[in-house]
């Protein structure tokens, strides 16, 4: 187990390098697989650890090379993060609500409360800046279905946050990922990438405890 984490991490922090194998191994099949990777990240709940944001950054710094089409890069990974939450909230949907019916000590049903006044509280907002956040982007939707939020309203802030989030990273990495300090310092880039996506959920966690503290007087 040890080890497979260890190879995750190395493929995380040399994914530019990691990329560019891929790429010349397989060809076109490389869009079908950054399509696979985005879809689990975001429609299966066991897989949270994917990396969504460097993928999709250093799949723009290596189209800008010539070596994968951007349009098409943008088409797919867009394609992919909606579907991925369309699939993730209906799962949630139903048979969300029976993985928290038992004594499980991380999926009570205050869990499932707390997350229903949380979208109440946000509404579609919540899946927009959900996409941002490492984890928490995979888990959201599910919630989201869980908590029956109406889907027609979910299918809205769903896109808008898929082409948001793809748009920002993808075209990023297309127009900053080839600069001498980026290609050279690509580690510390992603770890960057990774702490900045981090901050939302510190603000929010911060301001619940701040709530927490005013309701508690």
């Amino acid at each position: 187990m040890g080890n497979f984490f260890k190879d995750v991490l190395d493929f995380f922090l040399h994914i530019d390098k990691n990329l560019i194998v891929i790429v010349a191994n397989f060809g076109g099949w490389s869009y079908a697989l950054l399509f696979a990777i985005i879809f689990m990240e975001t429609g299966l709940v066991v897989t949270p650890f994917l990396p969504g944001d460097s993928l999709i950054f250093a799949a723009g710094a290596l189209s800008a090379s010539g070596a994968l089409s951007v349009v098409v890069l943008f088409i797919v990974l867009v394609v992919a993060a909606f579907v991925g939450d369309t699939v993730n909230y209906w799962i949630g949907h139903y048979i969300g609500p029976k993985v928290f019916e038992g004594n499980h000590r991380l999926l009570k049903k205050e869990h499932l409360h707390k997350a229903q006044r949380f979208y109440e509280k946000h509404g579609g907002h919540a899946i927009v800046l959900a996409r941002f956040v490492p984890i928490v982007r995979t888990f959201a939707p599910f919630v989201a279905g869980v908590s029956r939020m109406s889907y027609r309203h979910f299918v809205f802030y769903n896109f808008f946050g898929g082409l948001l989030w793809v748009s920002l990273f993808l075209f990023t990495g297309y127009f900053f990922g080839n600069l001498p300090f980026v290609k050279d310092n690509f580690e510390l880039i992603v770890v960057v990438i990774i702490f900045i996506s981090l901050v939302p959920m510190v603000v929010e966690w911060l301001h619940s405890r701040k709530e927490s503290r005013r309701g508690g007087k």
